[in-house]
C-alpha cells in the first residue's frame, strides 16, 4: 500500500491571508487531482514569512485563525485529503493588555493538520531562531510536544524549519512513532544555502532512520529571497526528489512501508550554478518587491558603468522591457563612451531610454553655492552635488509616473561609504546592495555568456565590463584613486565584515596594513549612511541590514 504526498512550493504575500489561503486551496486541489492524499505547505504559508510585528496585532492573529478554519471547510469536499499548513497560532493571552515596558510573546509558529473540514491537530515549533535575519523569540513561544498523524497506513511527524536543523525535535518525532518527517520551511537564501540545507537534513535522516520531506517557501519578501528547491530524502538520506529553484511547483512523491519510494531521475531538479543562482535570486527579489507592492514599473539611472548595466539587465529579466525606463544624466565629466555604451545597452534590452543632461543644473548649483564654498584638495562637495541632482531628477520622474527607482550601488561601495546620501542612494530598492564589485563583474560576464548560450546576442557591451570603474564626477577620475583594488577590498571586506575575522588574521593572510586600515576605517565611518539606505536583496549570510547591527555612535576600534 502506498500514499502519494505533494509538496506545495508556494509564493505567499505577507499579510494577504485570504489570498494565501485561496492559493493553498488551489494548489491542494491540483495536487489531489494528481493523486496526492497528503499535502504539505511551507512554514507560515497562510500569512507569509516573516510577518514581523504584524504578529503583535490581535486582529492579524484573528484573521489567520479565521482563514485557517475557512480553508479547512473549503476543502471538506475532499474528505480523504490531509493538508498540513503553516500558520501563526494565537495564545489565550493574545488580547491581554501589556505594560509599555514589558514584553511577552503571544503566539506559536504552528502547523495544523486539516482533515475532513476541521483542524485535527496542531504542532508548535520547538526551536526559535534568533540570529541573522531571524527574530522569532520576539514573537513566538516555543512548543515541546511531538505531533504524529496517520495517513494511508504511514506515520508522519511534523517539524518546522529550525527544529530539523538541530537533533532534538526530529528525535522526539521518531520516538513518537514517526516514519516520515514532514518539515515546513521558510529558509532564506544565501549563496551555498541549498547544499547546506540538504546536508543537514541528510544528517537527521541518518540519525533517526527516518525519511524526510522538506517543503520550502519561494519568493521575495523585502530584503529576503526564498529559493524553493523543496526536496525529499529517503530514510538512508539519499535524495529522491527536488523541486526547481526560484519557482512555484508541486512536487509529488509516493510513500510506502515507512519510506519514500524511488523516483525517476527526472524528479530531481538540477541545482543552478553559483552565478546563475545569485542572478536568479536578484531577479526574483526585484520581481516580487515591485509586483507585491503594486508599483507599475521601475526607473534606473544609467551611467555607462557596470553597476547600472547589471541592475538594468536584472530589472528587464524580472519585469520585462515594457516595465523598465532607463535615464542617462550626463554631466560635464561624462565621457562620450559612457553615453555611447549606455545607449547601446538600453537598445539591446529594448527599454525606454531618455537623456537628461545635468550640466545646466550643476552650473546653477555652483553659482548659488560659490560664495559659501571653500574648496580644497580632496573636497567632494561638487561631486556629491552632481549625484544629488541626479537623485532629484529620478525621484521627480518616480513621483510623476508611480515607478520605483532602483538604486545601483554595490556592497563594496555601501561598505566604504562611496555612495552619496540623497544622491545615488536615493531610491526605493537597492538591487545589488549585497553584491560586491568583483561579483558585479562576474555576474555581468555570466549574463552575457548565458545570452550567447541561448543563441542570443550579449546584453551588456564588453567595454562596460572591461573599462576602469569611475564615478565620472571630476576629470580623469577612477575608483582606485582612493580605494584599494576591488579584488583586495572585497577580500578584506568578506573576511572582516562577513566572517567577523580578527584583524591579526587578515594581516597574517598577506593583506597590507594600510589596505586593512583603510577598509576598516571607512566601513565604520559609513555606518550612518547605511542606516539611511533603501532595503536591498540579501544574497550572502551577512548583508547590510538585518544581519548587520552595529551602532552608529561608537568609539571602539580594533588595534591595527
Amino acid at each position: 500500500m502506498t500514499i502519494r504526498l505533494a509538496v506545495l512550493q508556494c509564493n505567499p504575500i505577507v499579510g494577504d491571508v485570504g489570498g494565501n489561503a485561496a492559493q493553498i486551496a488551489h494548489l491542494a486541489r491540483r495536487a489531489y487531482a494528481l493523486g496526492a492524499r497528503v499535502a504539505l505547505t511551507p512554514e507560515l504559508a497562510l500569512t507569509g514569512y516573516p510577518p514581523e510585528d504584524l504578529l503583535l496585532r490581535p486582529a492579524f492573529l484573528a484573521a489567520a485563525a479565521q482563514a485557517l478554519k475557512q480553508l479547512a471547510q473549503d476543502l471538506s469536499d475532499l474528505p480523504d485529503l490531509v493538508l498540513v499548513v503553516g500558520h501563526p497560532l494565537a495564545l489565550a493571552n493574545a488580547d491581554a493588555p501589556r505594560l509599555a515596558s514589558t514584553w511577552q510573546a503571544v503566539a506559536c509558529n504552528a502547523a495544523s493538520i486539516l482533515r475532513g473540514g476541521a483542524v485535527q491537530a496542531t504542532y508548535c515549533k520547538h526551536e526559535l531562531p534568533n540570529y541573522q535575519v531571524f527574530d522569532e523569540r520576539r514573537y513566538f513561544v516555543p512548543g515541546d510536544q511531538a505531533v504524529v498523524f496517520e495517513a494511508g497506513g504511514e506515520q508522519f511527524g511534523i517539524n518546522i524549519c529550525e527544529d530539523a536543523w538541530l537533533p532534538h525535535a526530529p528525535r522526539k518525532a521518531r520516538a513518537a512513532g514517526a516514519q516520515v518527517l514532514l518539515v515546513l520551511n521558510a529558509s532564506p537564501y544565501h549563496r551555498g544555502k541549498t547544499a547546506e540545507r540538504e546536508g543537514v537534513m541528510r544528517q537527521r535522516c541518518l540519525e533517526n532512520g527516518m525519511a524526510l520531506v522538506a517543503s520550502q517557501l519561494v519568493g521575495g519578501q523585502d530584503e529576503i529571497v526564498f529559493d524553493g528547491a523543496s526536496f525529499v530524502l529517503d530514510r538512508a538520506g539519499e535524495l529522491v526528489a527536488r523541486a526547481p529553484q526560484f519557482a512555484e511547483d508541486i512536487l509529488l512523491v509516493d510513500i510506502g512501508g515507512g519510506d519514500v519510494l524511488k523516483q525517476s531521475p527526472a524528479h530531481i531538479a538540477a541545482l543552478k550554478s553559483d552565478h546563475a543562482e545569485v542572478y536568479s535570486a536578484l531577479v526574483l527579489g526585484v520581481r516580487d518587491y515591485v509586483r507585491k507592492n503594486g508599483f507599475p514599473g521601475v526607473l534606473v539611472g544609467l551611467s555607462g558603468g557596470v553597476d547600472s548595466a547589471l541592475v538594468l539587465a536584472i530589472a528587464v529579466d524580472a519585469l520585462g522591457a515594457g516595465s523598465v525606463r532607463a535615464v542617462m544624466m550626463p554631466s560635464p565629466y561624462t565621457a562620450q563612451m559612457s553615453l555611447d555604451d549606455a545607449q547601446a545597452l538600453a537598445a539591446r534590452l529594448g527599454v525606454q531610454y531618455d537623456v537628461l543632461p545635468i550640466t545646466p543644473l550643476f552650473d546653477g548649483f555652483r553659482a548659488a553655492l560659490g560664495p559659501f564654498l571653500h574648496e580644497q584638495a580632496g573636497d567632494t562637495t561638487l561631486e556629491n552635488v552632481q549625484a544629488r541632482i541626479r537623485g532629484t531628477l529620478l525621484m521627480a520622474l518616480s513621483n510623476n509616473s508611480g515607478r520605483i527607482v532602483l538604486t545601483t550601488g554595490n556592497k563594496s561601495e555601501m561598505a566604504m561609504g562611496y555612495a552619496t546620501l540623497y544622491g545615488d542612494m536615493a531610491g526605493g530598492f537597492a538591487v545589488i546592495k549585497d553584491v560586491t564589485k568583483t561579483l558585479v563583474w562576474e555576474l555581468a560576464r555570466w549574463r552575457n555568456a548565458h545570452a550567447v548560450a541561448q543563441g542570443e546576442a550579449e546584453v551588456i557591451p564588453q567595454r562596460i565590463i572591461s573599462r576602469a570603474p569611475s564615478a565620472e564626477l571630476r576629470p580623469n577620475q577612477t575608483d582606485q584613486d582612493s580605494l584599494p583594488p576591488y579584488a583586495v577590498l572585497d577580500a578584506i571586506l568578506q573576511r572582516y565584515m562577513e566572517q567577523d575575522e580578527r584583524i591579526e588574521s587578515i594581516l597574517a593572510a598577506g593583506y597590507s596594513r594600510a589596505d586593512v586600515e583603510r577598509v576598516v576605517q571607512l566601513l565604520k565611518q559609513a555606518e550612518y549612511k547605511r542606516r539611511q539606505a533603501p532595503p536591498g536583496i540579501r544574497i550572502t549570510h551577512r548583508a547590510f541590514g538585518r544581519d548587520w547591527r552595529y551602532p552608529i555612535t561608537s568609539k571602539f576600534r580594533e588595534s591595527l
